[in-house]
């Protein structure tokens, strides 16, 4: 398998999974939240990736109850932002983009975002798209659509970068071509999919990923 360049103008990365790795206080955070409500944590888990906290809550909770829950879910990962570390290859790719077209689409709130990035070492983007902005969040496009818009940039001139299903078919459904990250990707239509960010570079005409770390072009 040889380097594979994804042709682009701007970028937009999903967040968790994709620029931090949180995966440990996303699962103590909701499995306490589960166990508070009497639900079964591993369903609850089954339904978190890839989407708002609210989306998620009302799956199990009463609509009058989504805000409250919201609220509390999202305390509880505040409170766990100390151990979020920078996924491999982030820290490496994102001082190249100086003067690139990017930004960050996530599917949690604006607050827990910013402290993720922050608390791993990240530089805030420019443009931060947070499940406050939209009114529908991932699957649907409107987050990556969203994006594109704050960038000026049309849909097709961008790569997604996404680890969850609901994101990847975002990506897709907004019309962006969509790198994987991670192994779940590859149960998705992403465009290409590699292990995580190590050494993949912006060359000034996109993405190159090296041969080394596709798991599927």
């Amino acid at each position: 398998m040889n380097d594979l360049l994804l042709p682009a103008r701007g970028l937009l990365f999903d967040n968790d999974g994709v620029l931090v790795d949180s995966e440990a206080g996303v699962v103590r955070a909701w499995t306490r939240w589960a166990v508070e409500n009497d639900l079964d944590p591993v369903e609850v888990m089954l339904a978190v990736p890839g989407r708002r906290a609210a989306d998620t809550v009302a799956l199990f909770t009463a609509a009058h109850a989504v805000p409250a829950a919201v609220d509390r879910i999202t305390r509880l990962e505040l409170d766990d932002v100390a151990g979020t570390a920078a996924v491999p290859g982030v820290l490496e790719l994102v001082p190249q983009l100086d003067g690139v077209p990017w930004a960050v689409v996530t599917s949690g709130v604006r607050e827990l975002a910013g402290a993720r990035l922050t608390a791993a070492g990240v530089p805030l983007p420019g443009v931060l798209v947070t499940a406050e902005d939209v009114t529908a969040g991932k699957p649907h496009p409107e987050p990556y659509l969203t994006g594109a818009a704050r960038l000026d940039l049309p849909p097709a001139d961008l790569v997604v970068l996404e680890d969850s299903p609901s994101g990847v078919a975002a990506g897709l459904a907004a019309g962006c071509a969509v790198l994987g990250i991670g192994e779940l990707a590859l149960q998705t239509a992403a465009t290409a999919v590699v292990r995580d960010l190590t050494g993949v570079r912006w060359t000034g005409a996109g993405l190159l990923l090296p041969a080394a770390g596709l798991l599927r072009a």
